[in-house]
């Protein structure tokens, strides 16, 4: 029976690593500490929101209500409708297009207009009192007419 240089390398090999295996495993033995008692396990989270080893101050708590804690998205108050009523200057429109934009005279934001929604014909520059509403693309301009003053 002949065995090749390359099933003795291998035999080699596996016996190495038995032996390191086993003497990995001595050294666990050695080294192997009794479990933790609960103390040693024990976290405490101060009052930062930290891990810590010590439990935390008792004089440091903070008291919270109940009724403080708001859960989900808090009450809209309802509009003014007085305070969706502005003055601006048209900056472009077009006619054939049938769109333009507002200049708000008070946010200084364009909006949209559009020639559905005017009530006096306007140009560019002109002066206009518009309401807002909102639309699924942003603030629309409606009941477009022009500022008297």
């Amino acid at each position: 029976m002949s065995e090749t240089w390359n099933k003795k390398e291998r035999e080699k090999k596996k016996k190495q690593n038995r032996k390191e295996k086993l003497e990995r495993k001595q050294e666990r033995k050695i080294n192997h500490q009794s479990g933790k008692t609960l103390d040693e396990m024990l976290v405490y989270i101060d009052e930062n929101g930290n891990f810590s080893e010590t439990p935390p101050d008792p004089r440091k708590k903070i008291q919270i209500n109940v009724e403080d804690i708001h859960v989900g998205v808090p009450k809209q108050k309802e509009l003014d409708p007085t305070d969706l009523i502005r003055k601006g200057t048209i900056s472009f429109f077009n006619e054939n297009k049938g769109f333009g934009f507002i200049r708000d005279k008070e946010s200084g934001e364009s909006i949209f207009v559009h020639i559905k929604s005017l009530i006096d014909p306007v140009e560019e520059n002109s002066h206009v009192i518009f309401e807002i509403e909102f639309g699924p693309k942003g603030a629309n301009a409606v009941n477009v007419k022009l500022d008297s003053k």
